[in-house]
């Protein structure tokens, strides 16, 4: 097996030429483009700084290796006529990103946090990229397809920008300019100078040129290309490699290296020698792992989250020496556990507050047992257990006292049902680190719990099983009480796992099928509900009505329920049984969701909106290939 191929670097504006002309396109058995809001703001704001983003990887095409190609997303139509010159073997989410919001001149359809698909104009705030004390990120702006960002269900208006002089006015950079700078400041100048604004605002964009705009245009991105005689099996490996098979050198990988040179193994820390420890990572596993279950609860809490803990407790140290020193506003260092702190961990503050952090994730287990959360399948957000650990770890056992554990317990299901841990939680993990404990001491809410708002429509489109809120439901249900339809149980962790209970349909969905309602409506949460599995299968697919007379005669496995007892079981999952037994799918519907949304009201210790103001996107919560499906953008 033979390869040859050579490692270049390459303007990202050639790059970016290449896909919108064609000269640079896909295999076809690329997966779509389906970056998220957040992802697309990282990558544009690393660029901004020059920072590397990683390297590509090519293949020259008319070789030995014939992979159907495909354009980038968003390429004009003329690019599907062009035999490329290259296929992008890795890269393709990054380049099509760029390109989308670079080059294309077109709003860009990406995905919120909360599943929601949405138009977006990206933006760089020119006088937060300016600051070194903002976090680059911060100064990329998303905004939506009509340029203007409201609040307050839409009453308020925070930023309009849906003119060329209002950016200008609010000196805000459309990233679909970033290659066409002498345009945009050719029609900026001709606005300072008619509004009389030249002299104090031309020195600070010609810093914005020198200082961010200058990195994109002068930015090389190193490209390894294969070229056309590497074999077939060679690009397949390459390929499995880059995309699937290979990990990427993460922040764990160079802080054990970091550590190795002062002689400490920080590797056998986690995964044990082999013999006779198991490492943090087998401790964690093993943590209040049930008989009955696959994996503990904390078995796929990672190397790195562990380490964030660790960070959260030494950037806090150093925060509060600073504030000694009398140090004040942004002198003060920042307290976080992103990537770039966990870089510059030092081994001392490891080996200081590594017993301290994982005293908090085994705590963490408890915790959410409590609520009723015991797989990690039903686990709201894996990204939570990293406050969740440092918060725990800081409070120490002050956690057993009642008073204390509610707050705890309503900042959780505030996380849950607010949606928050979905991703670009690293600012969160570090603001709710600072604002729970001194919540708890006496202090002031924690935005977590202040600032957020559930909306009752939310629970009518709650379908999908990995939706964080979905499991939330879920869980709440079972810590209320919730009782077996046919057992009588309730959910603790012995019937849970003895009975096989999952989420299943209430009104049954052949039977919703048969009455001609809608998907979208009978597979939402309100019309489910955790059952055992032979409970479930006793259901069928009948009418409501017909499957409780079933629970009710019994059959030689199951001994008959009373009416008054078989009621007692229904209401315990907030269903009306009159409602049940008469199949009166409607009113079944309206009246559980105000009673789902009660219960959760109750847990987040607020009242939810009700009014009828949308949220913004257009819901899409379904799996990845649905998503995809429809994420690809059809040539231009």
């Amino acid at each position: 097996m033979s390869s040859a191929f050579q490692t270049n670097k390459v303007a990202l504006s050639d790059l970016l030429r290449a896909c919108h002309e064609g000269k640079l396109q896909l295999p076809d058995f690329q997966r779509s483009w389906v970056w998220d809001e957040d992802r697309i703001k990282s990558l544009i704001a690393s660029i901004s700084r020059a920072f590397p983003v990683g390297a590509l990887m090519t293949l020259e095409t008319s070789g030995t290796v014939n992979f159907k190609p495909r354009p980038v997303e968003g390429a004009q139509e003329a690019a599907l006529s062009v035999v490329p010159d290259e296929l992008l073997l890795d890269g393709q989410q990054r380049m099509t990103s760029l390109y989308q919001v670079t080059l294309r001149n077109k709003v860009v359809r990406t995905i919120t946090p909360k599943k929601k698909r949405v138009d977006r104009w990206f933006y760089i705030d020119i006088r937060k990229a300016l600051d070194p004390e903002t976090d680059r990120e911060d100064a990329i702006v998303g905004m939506p397809a009509d340029r203007i960002l409201r609040d307050n269900f839409g009453k308020d208006i925070v930023l309009d920008l849906s003119s060329r002089n209002k950016e200008f006015d609010a000196l805000m950079y459309p990233l679909s300019m970033v290659f066409d700078w002498n345009t945009w400041q050719m029609q900026f100048v001709g606005h300072a100078n008619a509004k009389g604004t030249f002299n104090d605002t031309w020195p600070i964009i010609s810093r914005f040129h020198a200082d961010v705009i200058e990195n994109f245009a002068k930015y090389q991105v190193p490209v390894i290309a294969l070229d056309k005689s590497t074999s077939k099996e060679a690009v397949c490996l390459v390929f499995e490699k880059v995309n699937t098979g290979g990990k990427p050198l993460d922040a764990f990988e160079l802080v054990t290296a970091m550590y190795a040179a002062d002689g400490h193994e920080l590797r056998k820390d986690w995964y044990g020698d082999g013999k006779v420890s198991a490492g943090r990572h087998g401790r964690f596993a093993a943590a209040l792992k049930l008989a009955d279950a696959e994996k503990g609860i904390l078995a796929e809490v990672g190397n790195t989250d562990f380490l964030q803990v660790v960070s959260l407790f030494h950037t806090r140290e150093r925060r509060r020496q600073a504030e000694a020193e009398g140090k004040q506003g942004k002198e003060l260092p920042q307290v976080t556990g992103n990537r770039q702190a966990l870089l510059g961990l030092p081994l001392e503050a490891y080996l200081k507050y590594q017993i301290h952090a994982e005293r908090g994730f085994l705590t963490a287990a408890k915790f959410l047992h409590m609520q009723h959360i015991y797989r990690i399948y039903d686990l709201p957000y894996q990204s939570q257990i990293i406050p969740l650990a440092a918060i725990l770890a800081d409070v120490g056992d002050a956690w057993e006292h009642e008073a204390v554990r509610a707050k705890l317990v309503q900042w959780y299901w505030n996380g849950v049902f607010g949606e928050l841990y979905g991703s670009a939680v690293d600012t969160r993990i570090a603001r709710d680190f600072m604002e729970v404990p001194a919540w708890i001491r006496g202090g002031q809410p924690p935005s977590t719990v202040s600032e957020t708002i559930f909306r009752a429509d939310r629970l009518k489109t709650m379908r999908m099983r990995l939706s964080a809120a979905y499991k939330g439901v879920n869980a709440l249900l079972m810590k209320e009480g919730a009782r077996d339809f046919r057992s009588g149980q309730g959910f603790d962790h012995t019937v849970f796992f003895g009975e096989n209970v999952d989420i299943h349909h209430i009104f049954p969905q052949a039977w919703c099928r048969s009455k001609g309602l809608k998907s979208d409506v009978f597979d939402s949460i309100i019309n489910k509900t955790p059952l055992s599995y032979r409970t479930n299968r006793i259901i069928g697919g009948e009418a409501p009505s017909e499957y409780l007379a079933k629970l009710e005669a019994g059959n030689e496995s199951t001994p008959p329920i009373s009416p008054l007892n078989l009621d007692t079981y229904l209401a315990s999952h907030l269903i009306d049984p009159s409602l049940l037994r008469t199949d009166m799918f409607d009113a079944f519907m309206a009246d559980r969701q105000a009673k789902l949304l009660a219960l959760i009201e109750k847990a987040m210790g607020k009242e939810s909106y009700r009014g009828d103001v949308p949220e913004e996107g257009i819901d899409d919560e379904r799996d990845d290939d649905g998503i995809e499906a429809e994420m690809t953008i059809a040539a231009e």
